[in-house]
């Protein structure tokens, strides 16, 4: 029996005890809470560039049958994009300080933590700010016009599945770099999801060769969901859209935390 144990998979990716990772990102940025407020800014200068500018330049985008302003279409897709820059923030930059500077997960492991508790306490604390800062998005599209119907409230847990998506895989990413050199392949990554994910303009003006591989961009996937349930477009391809998130977070987690056990568990 023991030897059959030993041969099984270890699916487990946390305990209730992450919780206490996720408080002590909580009591840490306290003495921070200046850059943590300032986030919420974000939205309001996003969506006002918008509205004052493009907005009456571009005109109106045809999606789905309807037709909507160019802020209502971007400003779902700039929601994404806040999303994916958030987890891959929290993800991957401070989790490295954490783990290679810092080393604050070693005197963590003294306690009945363990590996997988502090991959998903992380995924916790990413998926706790970026639903703060939904929040605000969410409220700031309401008030500049940019919502397409009440069914907007329902992109704040597109948001948060989006954030799990980018943060389990930012997570990952993490345990690969080997020194603050290597970011810049996150850049290099990270700037083509942006400005190729029918964040800006609809997938149909791409040219036919460049939609069929931006179709499979986690950004366009998280922006066409949040984009339909904005507009109260919903359709069968939303679960696609939802099933390739979640599906990609848990495979990001996964890698991860085998990462992380490798790592801090030798």
């Amino acid at each position: 029996m023991n030897a059959v144990l030993r041969l099984t998979p270890q699916w487990r990716f946390g305990s209730r005890r992450s919780l206490y990772i996720l408080e002590r990102n909580i009591m840490a940025y306290k003495r921070q809470w200046p850059v943590f407020v300032s986030g919420f800014f974000e939205p309001l200068f996003y969506l006002l560039s918008i509205g004052i500018g493009l907005n009456h330049l571009v005109g109106d985008v045809h999606v789905g049958g309807t037709t909507i302003s160019y802020g209502a279409f971007v400003a779902p897709g700039m929601l994404a994009t806040s999303a994916m820059n958030g987890g891959i923030i929290d993800s991957i930059f401070n989790v490295f300080f954490k783990l290679k500077v810092s080393r604050v997960y070693e005197p963590v492991l003294a306690t009945p933590l363990d590996v997988n508790d502090i991959a998903l306490g992380e995924v916790w604390w990413s998926l706790t700010r970026g639903a703060l800062y939904a929040t605000s998005f969410i409220i700031c599209m309401v008030l500049l016009g940019d919502a397409g119907s009440p069914w907007v409230v329902l992109c704040l847990p597109g948001t948060v599945l989006t954030s799990f998506c980018f943060a389990c895989v930012g997570l990952a990413a993490c345990t690969y770099l080997r020194s603050w050199q290597d970011f810049d392949a996150v850049n290099i990554v990270q700037l083509p999801l942006f400005l190729f994910s029918a964040t800006f303009f609809p997938l149909s003006l791409y040219p036919s060769w460049l939609a069929s591989i931006v179709v499979f961009s986690p950004l366009y996937q998280s922006a066409a969901l949040l984009r339909g349930l904005s507009l109260g477009q919903f359709s069968w391809v939303m679960l696609i859209h939802v099933s390739y998130l979640f599906v990609m977070g848990m495979v990001g987690l996964a890698i991860a935390a085998r990462r992380f056990r490798r790592i801090l568990a030798p």
